[in-house]
């Protein structure tokens, strides 16, 4: 008797066969700070958001009563100073040219200002938290609420325009740096390197060693700044008394600090 092939279960078979042979992904490099320089900080700051445009440093300071906003040279003292009214606590900052947007933490409103003179210039409502904010290069915004979603803005109406899960929850302070995203996990040493397109974390950098353990709870990891023209960052963190200037290397090219 002549064998029937049933050809669905065969070309399911082949399917099968070829989907198990698929390359897993790649996992995350497993990178750690250079220390570079130490700079001196403000250690009453309570740091939320941290870039540069130019050579000038923006700093957004949370806690009610006490948010505001600098500008001025990364170790010095601020060039220009705004505080931002109670009961608002502010968050995350990005500059983008003549204009800069800040987040508040659980108020719903993002203000625009002058980035020159850091005058306030318009607020724009929007629903749930504001934790951390930068650019991409197209001018889009990214922001994060402390979820594992990164979502999408408009520069000119902070309107949202999409979203991508990245599969890691507490996603803070953001640094855009072309179309790959750092963030920091709130309450860790830990920053990742984020592709906004897919959402794939492609390394985990170990931030951990630059903490001073002397305020448990809160000083945490929280200023990512992107130094412009080099492949360097500024890292500080909430009542810290130092920032510093490092590079993400991997563990055994780390030299010194």
């Amino acid at each position: 008797m002549r064998t029937r092939i049933v050809w669905p279960l065969v070309a399911a078979a082949l399917l099968g066969g070829c989907a198990g042979t698929q390359a897993t992904p790649a996992q995350p490099e497993q990178l750690t700070v250079q220390v570079l320089r130490t700079l001196p900080h403000d250690s009453t700051a309570f740091t939320e958001g941290l870039e540069y445009s130019g050579s000038t440093l923006y700093e957004s300071r949370g806690l009610e009563g006490q948010s505001a906003l600098t500008a001025g040279p990364a170790g010095g003292t601020p060039a220009k100073q705004v505080t931002v009214p109670s009961p608002l606590f502010a968050e995350g900052i990005t500059v983008l040219g003549p204009k800069l947007w800040q987040l508040t933490w659980r108020d719903g409103i993002a203000i625009e200002r002058d980035s020159q003179t850091l005058a306030e210039l318009r607020r724009v409502r929007y629903d749930g938290e504001g934790w951390g904010l930068c650019h991409q290069p197209s001018g889009r915004l990214v922001m994060s609420n402390g979820s594992s979603m990164l979502t999408f803005r408009d520069p000119q109406t902070f309107a949202v325009t999409g979203s991508v899960e990245v599969g890691q929850d507490q996603l803070n302070e953001l640094e855009c740096v072309g179309d790959i995203v750092y963030a920091n996990v709130w309450q860790t040493g830990t920053i990742l390197r984020i592709d906004a397109t897919t959402g794939r974390i492609t390394a985990k950098i170990d931030a951990g060693r630059l903490r001073t353990p002397s305020r448990p709870g809160e000083d945490v990891l929280n200023g990512i700044a992107a130094i412009p023209g080099t492949d360097e960052f500024l890292l500080t963190g909430k009542l810290w008394p130092s920032s510093f200037r490092v590079k993400f290397v991997p563990e055994n090219q780390r030299t010194g600090t």
